[in-house]
């Protein structure tokens, strides 16, 4: 089901203090998982296992397999905490992946056929990604890597809502079901930028300066 896998340790000092002394003394993550019938349970991370793991860009919302002290739990990146300052994580939230109950992820938006857009290929307007991720709601084993929309009949002027895409086969957008019909993409005419050419405005008014002072 996966093709991440992540080790980590169950721990049970808990508190920011702990916390602290994980980052700083273990080079250590601090995370918990969530969800299904259990009860929350609190792990570490290697700091380098991590930032390994999120040089991919698929792994913030594919199924990873978590092997917490020799025994595998299916999980999905929920949320993380870094540095305000210098990015590196701080904290990570995981939910439980079972088996035959539906669950929700943030699912990424992948722009097809953008150099073959008619409204930018023909039209001369510059394609804008309005929105880079989707939530989704969908088996794991319906989970997608990416929500693809097509831009190629797209014209200048044109945006492709949320209702306008095909959703992958049991796969449904959350945003829906609240009659959020949120704008995904668009091609907008491409702006030109004018600038008035001083060196040239000059003579004019030079000589309209002149026929005045003639008057």
């Amino acid at each position: 089901m996966s093709e991440f896998t992540l080790n980590a340790q169950a721990r049970n000092d808990l508190g920011k203090g702990a916390s602290r002394r994980l980052r700083r003394n273990a080079d250590l993550i601090p995370a918990v998982i969530y969800g299904g019938e259990q009860a929350p349970a609190s792990v570490s991370l290697a700091t380098r296992e991590v930032a390994k793991l999120l040089l991919n860009d698929a792994a913030y919302s594919s199924i990873l397999a978590l092997n917490i002290d020799g025994k595998k739990e299916n999980v999905l990146i929920k949320a993380m905490q870094r540095h305000p300052a210098k990015s590196f994580v701080m904290h990570v939230d995981f939910i439980r992946v079972v088996a035959g109950q539906k669950l929700t992820a943030m699912i990424p938006v992948l722009l097809l056929n953008e150099e073959t857009c008619v409204g930018a290929k023909t039209g001369g307007g510059d394609i804008f990604r309005l929105t880079t991720e989707l939530e989704v709601s969908c088996l794991p084993q319906d989970l997608p890597d990416a929500i693809e929309v097509d831009m190629l009949n797209v014209n200048v002027g044109e945006i492709v809502h949320l209702a306008d895409l095909v959703a992958p086969k049991g796969v449904e957008f959350t945003a829906l079901a609240h009659d959020n019909n949120i704008a995904v993409a668009s091609v907008h005419a491409a702006r030109v930028n004018v600038e008035e050419d001083e060196d040239q405005d000059q003579p004019a008014d030079a000589a309209a300066e002149g026929a005045a002072e003639e008057k």
